[in-house]
């Protein structure tokens, strides 16, 4: 994949996470299926944490298939994450979003 095709890649991870509602959480793996890229959670991470400069990506409500934050370094390893989380009243313990099936938001079902 060219560079061109990367950042058109990012860009549809950035529409599909800008549409993640308030208060819910989706994963890496459920972006890349929207898109047709199963295999690509991965890559949805790298975008995720390539959105550092772009406002209006919630990164902070993308995680794993698990419902952990994996996703910290984007927020230069500090609690701001799990804090941006709870401010939208998800809890979070040590990492672990609770009640993570009742939060998902799955965009293959929402979109």
């Amino acid at each position: 994949m060219t560079l061109a095709g990367n950042e058109n890649f990012f860009e549809r991870v950035y529409e599909v996470a800008r549409k993640i509602p308030y208060g819910r959480v989706t994963s890496y793996g459920a972006i890349a299926r929207v898109l047709g890229s199963p295999q690509s959670a991965r890559m949805v991470g790298w975008a995720m944490n390539a959105s550092k400069n772009i406002e209006d990506v919630p990164a902070h409500r993308v995680v794993n298939r698990n419902g952990l934050l994996t996703g910290k370094s984007h927020f230069g390893g500090t609690n701001a994450m799990q804090q941006l989380l709870e401010e939208e009243g998800v809890k979070v313990v040590e990492g672990q979003i609770q009640n993570f099936q009742d939060i998902f938001w799955d965009p293959s079902d929402e979109l």
